[in-house]
């Protein structure tokens, strides 16, 4: 049997997510949805060779510091140290290894170095807010950064978003890229969002919102915190769509 025939035997459809888990393609209160949603169902393609396999991308390029935010630049950057660590799992709580994890945030100030971005708050010549690394033989990252900040957006009137990091999980496809955000346990904000209110199901809300983690905790230095990606099933994480 050759590879090309093996691999289209053993290859598997990547399984629906169950309705109410993710947010929907249009969530008025989120207004930036109604200029993007499609205006026509939606056709259901079968998942195919080239949706399941595929050349692995970006993996090679990932430096042994690109996970620590902290010491991209010459100086230490101004905020709250944290240790953001976790596992990707997939629906059956099995570790998924060698992934590519890609993260962006703005700064402890709220703002991103972005040219998008110009409301008021001051740019940290030491922190770029991005960063990348793989997931281990566990399914395990980690990452060191700052806190970032809420910051304001125009979605409605005095709208702000609450504190959170950006997560890219790339598999091992060119378009097996899922995007999520992660917040901050106990932020007054979360009420306020339509965004992270765009999740239906409130216990898949709860899956966005990281734990606070004594054990990753570093005395005097940083507070860790737990973040669990659940690529599919019952528990799955939501995802931007």
């Amino acid at each position: 049997m050759d590879s090309e025939v093996s691999t289209r035997l053993s290859a598997k459809a990547y399984a629906r997510l169950p309705k109410g888990s993710q947010p929907p393609s249009l969530y008025e209160p989120y207004q930036a949805t109604i200029k993007r949603a499609p205006l026509k169902p939606l056709i259901l393609l079968p998942h195919t060779l080239s949706e399941i396999t595929g050349p692995i991308f970006g993996h090679e390029k990932v430096g042994e510091k690109d996970n620590d935010l902290t010491c991209q630049h010459n100086g230490e950057p101004i905020g709250e140290r944290i240790i953001v660590s976790g596992r990707v799992l997939d629906s059956n709580g099995r570790p998924v290894p060698n992934a590519l994890i890609e993260i962006w945030q703005a700064n402890a100030a709220g703002r991103y170095r972005h040219i998008g971005d110009q409301h008021p708050a001051p740019l940290d010549p030491n922190f770029s807010g991005a960063g990348r690394t793989m997931t281990d033989d566990q399914g395990a990252y980690r990452f060191i950064t700052i806190k970032p900040g809420a910051y304001p957006w125009f979605n409605h009137y005095n709208a702000w978003r609450p504190a959170h990091i950006h997560f890219s999980v790339f598999g091992t496809a060119f378009i097996s890229r899922l995007v999520t955000q992660m917040y901050f346990p106990g932020d007054p904000l979360f009420d306020y969002d339509p965004i992270f209110q765009s999740v239906p199901d409130e216990r898949a809300r709860q899956r966005m919102i990281s734990k606070f983690d004594l054990e990753t905790t570093r005395p005097q230095w940083a507070k860790g915190f737990k973040f669990d990606i659940v690529l599919r099933g019952r528990e799955a994480t939501p995802f931007e769509s």
